[in-house]
């Protein structure tokens, strides 16, 4: 009975871990997920102004808070006169980096679009 309460730790603590890596990967990926609808919503309102790329994508990496800009892609699609409604969509592959839950679960893509009035 010495050893019971060592063996019955040695079986659930690795449990135990991967559980808690796994809720901590959802968390970041859940930052990210909510980095990156901002990031779209930014954008769509610099492209307002000035609808091309460069500006959408610049307004995306100041709002995207903790964005990768090698994994950041920002497309345009829609009118691109005054009056016309443009769609931004922006696309972030979200890094896995939490120790062991990471490297199972790989890169998450993530999506977001907003739609804007071109003044």
């Amino acid at each position: 009975m010495t050893g019971q309460s060592t063996a019955e730790l040695a079986v659930v603590l690795p449990v135990l871990l991967i559980l808690i890596f796994t809720v901590a990967q959802v968390g970041v990926v859940t930052r990210d997920h909510l980095s990156v609808q901002h990031a779209a919503r930014a954008a769509a309102r610099q492209a307002a102004i000035s609808p091309d790329r460069a500006t959408a994508r610049a307004g995306a990496l100041d709002a995207g808070t903790g964005l990768d800009a090698d994994r950041l892609q920002v497309e345009l699609t829609g009118g691109r006169s005054s009056g016309e409604t443009l769609t931004v969509v922006v696309d972030y592959a979200a890094p896995t980096e939490v120790p062991l839950v990471g490297r199972l679960v790989g890169d998450v893509d993530l999506s977001a679009s907003a739609s804007v009035l071109i003044e």
